[in-house]
């Protein structure tokens, strides 16, 4: 069902009343006023719908202007919203069609306004019911779901607990669990009564009940969409479960890690954070991250589940600088981490080569190259980590092969176009003695990396690239 919202846009004095009145300069300046919502009290988008209309009138913008529709939420930060069509009706109105964004965590508080290009905005507008806030969501997942891995039936041991999951029965297929959208909520029942706090894909239980769960999309849920009744019972049988961690909790994240071990039984699952760990269903699990572990141990006849919420006692790093930088001729780079780690220590690497005398929380980078820097912690919990980051330079001419390197230069690396840089081309360098020095696919700029041996001459190598965009041949000159 098509929804619309109107909105009235005006400069008139009287609509404003004393305002304008101690303002007489407004007649040159934009106004947005909006009308109260029409058949409109919630947005409940998702894979299915996601389209909605506002109609709004304009006088006076300058000519070119345009209209876009933003979300504000709960502390009035506004959110983009996807504009699909422009309908213009005349006479100084016009339509916009858009979308919420399919990332959209869903709230109670969301409110709706225009903003033109030359950046006047409307304040909220209000419901048919007066309010300035509604509910706004976006239902990534909208099918029914199954718990407890479609299993309609589990025995909880003596004194022990047992974790009720979401299943993610076809993890090779995307989207085919809500687990697949981390934005959804949960709402859990007990003999059709709410769990109160409860909204995670697990639930945690020690009494026995008849279980159900649904996706809670707040004011936009529906009933339709829940999941299997697990009817839990309980037995006589079986004992609580432990978890026991080798190296303590908190532990000192490093080497092999901790080993988990949990109570004896017949079975095992281990889960980290919720989500079954592959492979993992021996007694004992070693890891070296932190997070919430459980396992599920079946003692034949009856299940039951230990937990652990295990905590490095490492530290923590950050460095300012994206993943890929790119830097022009004459430019430089800084490159700062931050950590809290005890007495550390850093390590900056070039292309997998150690720079000298760079052992400071900072680094000018004046060149390209792969880089990574080595952050240890080298008293009480002895620990490292490592951040890389790429620096690239000034782009050469498409298909231009580049045939001299100069090592003192920003660009000390032999450069080929992007049209060459992919996993379907092959790239061959030969010295002059016939040696193959590189042969490797989808080469990404960084030869050399070793050092040249010059002797009484500039060394001169040869070519081949081979690929979708042809072969080419040539030379390359290596000059200081």
């Amino acid at each position: 069902m098509i929804q619309k919202i109107t909105f009235f846009i005006t400069k008139c004095l009287i609509f404003f009343g004393a305002f304008f009145a101690f303002e007489p300069h407004v007649y040159a300046q934009e106004a947005i006023a909006p009308q109260t919502l029409s058949g409109l009290d919630k947005i409940c988008a998702g894979n299915n719908f996601n389209e909605y209309f506002a109609t709004f009138s304009y006088v006076n913008f300058p000519a070119g202007t345009t209209f876009v529709i933003e979300l504000l939420d709960g502390a009035s930060t506004p959110i983009a919203t996807t504009l699909t069509e422009v309908i213009q009706l005349g006479g100084g109105q016009q339509t916009i069609k858009f979308a919420v964004p399919n990332n959209l965590v869903g709230a109670n508080d969301y409110g709706l306004r225009v903003k033109s290009s030359t950046g006047y905005t409307s304040t909220r507008f209000k419901t048919p019911a007066g309010d300035s806030f509604f509910p706004a969501f976006f239902k990534d997942y909208e099918a029914s779901f199954y718990i407890n891995d479609r299993s309609d039936s589990a025995t909880i041991c003596v004194g022990g607990t047992l974790t009720l999951s979401v299943s993610d029965l076809t993890p090779e297929i995307p989207g085919s669990s809500p687990v697949h959208f981390p934005n959804v909520k949960y709402k859990w029942y007990k003999d059709d009564v709410v769990i109160a706090g409860q909204s995670a894909k697990t639930l945690v239980v020690s009494t026995t009940g008849k279980y159900h769960a649904e996706m809670d999309y707040g004011q936009c849920s529906d009933v339709n969409y829940g999941s299997n009744r697990v009817n839990v019972t309980s037995s006589s049988t079986g004992s609580p479960v432990t978890i026991d961690s080798s190296l303590g909790n908190p532990f000192c994240s490093n080497g092999s890690g901790t080993v988990l071990t949990a109570t004896a039984g017949n079975s095992y699952v281990w889960k980290k954070d919720g989500v079954v760990i592959t492979g993992a269903t021996s007694r004992s699990y070693a890891t070296n991250e932190s997070g919430l572990y459980s396992v599920d141990v079946d003692f034949g006849g009856c299940s039951s589940t230990g937990t652990i919420n295990l905590i490095g006692n490492g530290f923590n790093a950050s460095i300012d600088v994206a993943d890929s930088t790119k830097i022009e001729e004459g430019e430089t780079l800084s490159v700062t981490v931050t950590t809290d780690a005890t007495s550390p220590t850093f390590e900056w690497y070039k292309n997998g080569n150690i720079i000298p005398g760079a052992t400071a929380d900072t680094y000018v980078v004046t060149t390209v190259g792969n880089y990574k820097v080595k952050v240890s912690q080298t008293s009480g919990c002895v620990a490292s980590m490592e951040f890389e980051f790429k620096v690239t330079g000034p782009a050469i001419p498409t298909l231009v092969i580049q045939n001299i390197v100069k090592l003192s230069g920003q660009n000390p690396y032999w450069n080929i176009p992007d049209a060459y840089k992919n996993a379907d081309t092959t790239v061959i360098i030969i010295s002059s003695n016939g040696d193959k020095v590189l042969d490797v696919t989808n080469y990404q700029g960084d030869w050399p990396q070793t050092a040249i041996d010059f002797k009484n001459i500039n060394p001169v190598y040869y070519y081949v690239i081979q690929g979708d965009a042809g072969e080419k041949k040539g030379s390359i000159t290596v000059i200081k």
